[in-house]
């Protein structure tokens, strides 16, 4: 009971405080903003900055999933015998790529590979060279490809060397007009007729870091083969069915192609694994660089409040002479002029975090198919900071107001 009697007792003083701080701070409510102020952007600036790093971030690793997060590419680097039949012979080859679907099976979703030429053709009355690539069906899967007009390859096309070709989108414009007047025509490749069949172009845009170029045919890798002087495929591409798969079918991948190789060749394997983490290594960085820039702010704001409390104690010393000569113990004084500290940076820190979280939520209801993240995390540390500034930087306002004496707190005019 006595322990009953306590706590009822304990929160009806807490109860107290906060109500005397509220009457205190409502006193002069144009003061008290201003100092809340600024949390309020300090807050606000702590969240919108974690928002704009997460979109940033969530962008780039969509760019880089629709490329092909799960995508591996292999390719011949290097050999150790200067003998160029032997050199020749390292190439990866269509025979490579056949092996790698065999071998790895249903544990891939897709193999394809690249085979490149150039070859003259007139476009818009001027004679220029054409990038020539051979690929088979599989192509548009693997390099996620946006069909425009007609259709892809499919697998008769390379099984029985069928003389048909895919424009890119820039190409078809250039030599027919519009991607849909392309299909059904008929152009000379390597001398020999070809009839387009589609045009397309890359999903995402890689800027020219693939093999795709703006004027570029695409032919069937059985037909390009026997226009080039040397089998080579550059690169052979494997998609994996997740990317958690993407290491282990790395690793098998090259074990398919070197074992198929003389020893001293060397082949590049590799992934988008690493630019995926570089991605997200860079996002943090930039939200803590950006986190530390945007908590001056708050911690500018900390110092106001301490001064505004100080300026306040001062005000004050006849009110806090009265209360102590009523019975009003240090303890409560400190309270009390803690709490209101407190109550301005909570206040501000919540004003701040609602305009922090109006913007990004604004946004997604205006433009809905705009994803952008919005972090509850963000908003939880930027309370606690709030609650965190108010007690630091109210601390010593409220001991200064502690320490005041009675009889000279009465006395002071």
């Amino acid at each position: 009971m006595a322990g009953g009697r306590g706590s009822s007792s304990l929160l009806a003083s807490a109860g107290e405080v906060i109500r005397f701080s509220f009457q205190a701070l409502s006193a002069n409510r144009l003061r008290t903003f201003l100092t809340a102020l600024g949390l309020v952007i300090g807050n606000a600036a702590v969240i919108l900055v974690v928002t704009i790093s997460l979109t940033g971030r969530d962008y780039i690793l969509e760019q880089i999933q629709r490329i092909g997060s799960n995508l591996i590419y292999a390719s011949y680097e290097a050999g150790n015998n200067p003998n160029a039949g032997d050199v020749v012979a390292d190439y990866v080859k269509i025979a490579d790529m056949d092996a790698v679907r065999q071998i790895l099976g249903a544990r891939v979703a897709a193999v394809t590979g690249v085979m490149t030429a150039q070859d003259r053709m007139r476009v818009n009355g001027r004679e220029q060279d054409v990038q020539i690539l051979g690929s088979d069906e599989n192509y548009a899967v693997v390099r996620n490809l946006q069909l425009l007009s007609g259709r892809f390859l499919d697998p008769s096309d390379t099984q029985l060397r069928q003389r048909v070709a895919l424009l890119t989108d820039k190409l078809a414009r250039r030599l027919y007009g519009s991607q849909s007047l392309a299909v059904g025509q008929t152009m000379k490749i390597f001398g020999l007729q070809f009839t387009v069949v589609g045009t397309f172009k890359e999903r995402t845009e890689t800027y020219g870091l693939s093999e795709i170029r703006g004027d570029m045919v695409l032919i069937p890798i059985t037909v390009l083969k026997n226009f080039v002087p040397v089998e080579r495929i550059d690169p052979m591409y494997v998609k994996a069915h997740s990317a958690a798969e993407v290491p282990e079918v790395t690793h098998m991948l090259r074990t398919i192609i070197e074992s198929r190789h003389r020893p001293g060749a060397k082949y590049n394997v590799q992934n988008l694994a690493a630019i995926v983490e570089a991605a997200e290594n860079v996002s943090v960085i930039l939200t803590v660089v950006l986190m530390l820039v945007s908590s001056i702010a708050l911690l500018i704001s900390g110092i106001g409040i301490m001064n505004i409390m100080l300026v306040t104690v001062t005000e004050r010393t006849r009110e806090i002479g009265v209360r102590m000569a009523v019975g009003a113990s240090r303890r409560a004084v400190l309270a009390q002029f803690l709490s209101e500290a407190v109550l301005i940076s909570v206040l501000g820190g919540m004003l701040g975090i609602g305009l922090g979280l109006a913007v990004p939520l604004g946004v997604r209801y205006f433009v809905p198919e705009a994803r952008i993240p919005v972090s509850a995390l963000s908003a939880l540390i930027a309370f606690l900071v709030s609650v965190i500034v108010g007690l630091v930087f109210g601390i010593l306002p409220a001991n200064r107001a502690a320490r005041l004496s009675p009889t000279e707190a009465l006395r002071y005019e």
